[in-house]
């Protein structure tokens, strides 16, 4: 018995006073800040400084599958998985804002602003290539995009911390 106790413990779903659930919110933001339209940052960084010319044409390589890729399935399934993202959001905030259920506001609070960044990535890859970008205006790009994501990370990061102080304190309260 104490050892089910132990794993509940450690698999808490009161999911703002998890240790856990904050490092896979940094964690998730790290990424979408790193990886921008599904391109390794630091890829960006070394085209930008332009000292190998390998670099530049991988970067661009990078970019264009990866464009391609957004647009493939934003072209084939695209209504398909706009309906799926809004039903889950939707069911996200009916259990977890209406019922009270605070696993579902902790997945809400992390997938909607990642909603967005998607939503985001979809606008701007065609725009990459119906300009044709390349060299420094492909990196500008990029580095707008990414400031954006950071935008959204930082809004989303502050949110979440309110809310999260939020419910800690009804909890400690009510509880």
């Amino acid at each position: 018995m104490d050892w089910y106790q132990n794993v509940f413990d450690l698999i808490d779903f009161r999911s703002f006073s998890n240790l856990w659930f904050w490092i896979a919110l940094a964690v998730t933001w790290s990424t979408a800040s790193h990886w921008v339209l599904g391109v390794p940052w630091d890829m960006a960084v070394r085209a930008h400084k332009g000292k190998n010319a390998q670099s530049i044409i991988d970067f661009e390589d990078m970019v264009r599958i990866n464009t391609n890729r957004i647009l493939f399935i934003a072209h084939e399934s695209g209504l398909l998985l706009s309906g799926m993202v809004a039903f889950g959001m939707t069911v996200l905030v009916l259990l977890g804002f209406v019922y009270d259920n605070e696993f579902s506001q902790a997945v809400f609070l992390l997938g909607m602003p990642l909603t967005l960044v998607g939503l985001l990535s979809v606008r701007t890859a065609p725009r990459i290539q119906a300009e044709a970008l390349s060299g420094a205006a492909l990196i500008k790009r990029l580095t707008r995009h990414r400031l954006i994501i950071q935008v959204i990370g930082v809004v989303s990061l502050f949110m979440t911390a309110m809310w999260g102080m939020y419910q800690n304190m009804n909890a400690g309260v009510l509880g």
